[in-house]
């Protein structure tokens, strides 16, 4: 990271930004052209979950090549200047880089449904899933994860 004083090293810190996120974007290879697509998520033990329909571009994408980038941004501002390029901005963000698993078994769906709820505030033990056999959930194994700050 060029600036190093605004990299986050701390985990707790790391884990806070994810907490307080309700969006995850996760980036993907469509052969030489990245493709990026804004998901609702859960976190668990250093994974991203998100769920989709059981068919579609990012589970294509996924099948071809499961190298993926999330990315999470949170309390951001724009501060305006006097002059053009004196504009900045606060923020906090995460990227992380891993591989995504297209789940199959129903205990490890329930887990990752289970995580996104949490995300959301949802917390109950006894949460069901009704639809979870017709859900299509994925997890994303993450192996390097990396923060960012300005002004904070």
């Amino acid at each position: 990271m060029r600036r190093k004083e605004r990299e986050i090293t701390e985990p707790a810190e790391i884990e806070q930004i994810i907490k307080q996120a309700r969006v995850c974007r996760v980036g993907l290879v469509d052969g030489s052209e990245p493709y990026v697509v804004p998901v609702c998520f859960g976190y668990e033990k250093n994974a991203f979950y998100f769920h989709c329909a059981p068919e579609g571009r990012k589970l294509e994408l996924i099948k071809k090549n499961n190298r993926v980038c999330v990315e999470i941004d949170t309390d951001i501002e724009v501060i305006r200047a006097e002059e053009p390029c004196g504009w900045s901005a606060k923020y906090r963000s995460v990227i992380g880089v891993g591989r995504a698993h297209i789940l199959k078994d129903e205990e490890a769906k329930i887990r990752g449904l289970t995580a996104i709820m949490r995300q959301f505030g949802e917390k109950g033990p006894d949460m069901e899933f009704p639809k979870a056999d017709r859900t299509t959930v994925v997890r994303i194994d993450i192996e390097h994860i990396t923060g960012k700050k300005s002004g904070y």
